[in-house]
């Protein structure tokens, strides 16, 4: 049965204006993004096909746009619109950064950087830039490897620290393995980092390690030291 023959309480647009977005499910929310189905299944059925194969809308929307051309009634459209929403996302949230200082809501930060690295396939590291009450002036990616590890230098962080004239520093980085723990390289590479920051007057706020469904901070857990 198409949408169209639903009721139309039920739709997912009619429903999203009558109750609100929240009311919907992750699979009426996608439909809404995708418009119309394929032969056979609704708008509904392929978003409930999508998150069956992803594993969900965060699978979904940072699937490449090779993976979702190989999916029935996908195409670069579809990819379009999905990365498009991400990065209205990951921009909203870089705005609320800017607005207040990081620290104020740690859930706001944990969530960008989620957004931003949690679902990179290989290492990725970035830094963020802060001013004197720890607002966000710039990110910047600093370095792309592999499954395994990346590699970023101290002495490039500090560079675009003043480039930037940052107060103060967050470092972050993903595990694509999915694991919070810390290596013995990440240990190294933070009191590094810190000690070259300190030689310009700037702040190594934090080290934070990402994942698809989590952060850990390094001054939460007490592995960075004032």
């Amino acid at each position: 049965m198409s949408i169209k023959d639903w009721a139309t309480g039920e739709r997912p647009r009619e429903k999203l204006l009558q109750r609100g977005a929240n009311a919907l499910s992750d699979a009426e929310l996608l439909a809404i993004l995708l418009r119309v189905g394929t032969q056979g299944m609704s708008a509904v059925d392929l978003a409930r096909s999508l998150l069956d194969k992803y594993g969900g809308l965060g699978g979904v929307m940072h699937a490449s746009a090779d993976e979702l051309s190989q999916h029935k009634g996908m195409g670069l459209a579809a990819y379009a619109q999905f990365a498009t929403v991400l990065e209205i996302g990951r921009r909203v949230l870089s705005e609320e950064l800017r607005q207040q200082p990081v620290f104020n809501n740690p859930q706001v930060a944990g969530d960008f950087l989620r957004l931003r690295i949690g679902r990179e396939r290989v290492e990725v590291s970035m830094a963020l830039f802060l001013d004197t009450q720890n607002r966000l002036i710039a990110y910047e990616e600093l370095s792309r490897g592999t499954v395994a590890e990346n590699i970023a230098y101290p002495r490039e962080v500090a560079r675009l620290a003043l480039q930037h004239h940052a107060a103060a520093v967050l470092f972050a980085h993903n595990h694509p393995s999915g694991s919070l723990k810390p290596s013995p390289e990440d240990f190294a590479f933070t009191q590094r980092l810190q000690a070259a920051l300190a030689l310009l007057d700037i702040v190594l706020l934090d080290h934070v390690i990402v994942t698809a469904t989590a952060t850990v901070s390094f001054v939460e857990q007490s592995w960075l030291k004032s």
